[in-house]
Parts: structure tokens; C-alpha cells; sequence
């Protein structure tokens, strides 16, 4: 089992954290489009869990992921189990969830700058984000771990990490994107 251990956090200075960044890793710039999908019921929601269809545009080509995240296994910073494959065609998943049963959740795009480096012992991803219906920027940073124990070391390394970016403790937030977006759109979540 692999756990993604990612926090987030609002951005209050983003140009200066982008310029840090920068000089730790090359900058990917890419748009996210991702649909979530649920059970009629929504029990999926409801107990924490995702099933996403993420589309990744980057200047040169677009690849597909589909990602399945379980319950959070730390439910403060919203770290979960994370499986997740390539994938061929979103039209072509989009049509087995829809033949199966589930509905389209909701689907928004996520405007993200990427850097991936090294840091307190972790192979870390660093992302600038922006939704277009949110307002703000956002960070999120997050590695892999094996197994629940792993965590909390983790965690910290990514603490330290945001401290050093300038992100403070009070900037973390475990609101999704889902949720934040359904809210701005009027919609339940």
C-alpha cells in the first residue's frame, strides 16, 4: 500500500514562494482536468474516498491518470491510500463509470505549477495551484510512504519544508478542492 502524505496550505505571497521553488527544481507548468465520480447514493463521498479521472495537459503532451484514494489514514492533514495507473482515454473511462452506474461528482479544472526535488530525506512534489472558481493560491506538498508508521516522519519533513517556503501553520487548510469548488458553484458536496 502506498499512502500519499500531502499537505496544503493558501499561499499569502506566491510570487516570492514561486521564485524559491525555482531555485530548487525546473518548473513544470501544466492544467489538471479532473472528473470525480460517485455512486448514486454518494457513499463514496461519504466515507472519504475518491475516484478521479485526471487529465494533464503540459506544453508538450497530455496523459491520463485514474486514481482510486481510500478513507484518510490521518485525518488531520487528510493523508490517504493512494492507488493510481496510467490511462489510455478519458472518454473511454468516463463511459465504463457512467455504464457502471456511478454519475459525474464534479469536474473542474486546477491550474498547476510542479516541482519535483529532494528535500529532508524525501522525494517530494511541490505544486502552485490555482482553480480557476477559487480564489487564491495554493501549495500542496507530498511524498509517498509504505505504511501508516512512515507518516508521521513524512508530515514533518513537509512542515519543515512549507516553513521554509514561508508557509505558516495557520496557512494549512484540509478543505478539497471538491468541496471548495461545489460551494462556489452552489452545489451539494
Amino acid at each position: 500500500m502506498s499512502i500519499e502524505a500531502e499537505l496544503k496550505a493558501h499561499v499569502r505571497f506566491p510570487a516570492q514562494v514561486r521564485e524559491l521553488l525555482c531555485q530548487r527544481a525546473p518548473e513544470e507548468a501544466t492544467t489538471y482536468t479532473d472528473t470525480y465520480y460517485d455512486r448514486p447514493d454518494e457513499s463514496l463521498t461519504a466515507s472519504g474516498r475518491e475516484l478521479r479521472v485526471r487529465t494533464i495537459t503540459g506544453p508538450h503532451a497530455a496523459r491520463t491518470r485514474l486514481t482510486y484514494k481510500d478513507q484518510a489514514v490521518d485525518p488531520a492533514s487528510g493523508s490517504k491510500p493512494e492507488y493510481e495507473t496510467h490511462a489510455e482515454d478519458p472518454a473511454i473511462l468516463d463511459a465504463i463509470f457512467l455504464g457502471l452506474g456511478y454519475h459525474h461528482l464534479i469536474s473542474f479544472q486546477k491550474h498547476c505549477l510542479n516541482y519535483a526535488y529532494t528535500a529532508h530525506k524525501y522525494d517530494l512534489i511541490t505544486t502552485l495551484a490555482t482553480v480557476p472558481e477559487l480564489d487564491g493560491t495554493f501549495i500542496e506538498i507530498e511524498t509517498q510512504v509504505d505504511a501508516p508508521a512512515d507518516l508521521p516522519h513524512a508530515l514533518v519533513a513537509i512542515r519543515t519544508e512549507l516553513a521554509h517556503l514561508g508557509i505558516s501553520s495557520e496557512d494549512l487548510t484540509t478543505e478539497l478542492y471538491t468541496a471548495a469548488v461545489a460551494k462556489r458553484r452552489g452545489q451539494r458536496h
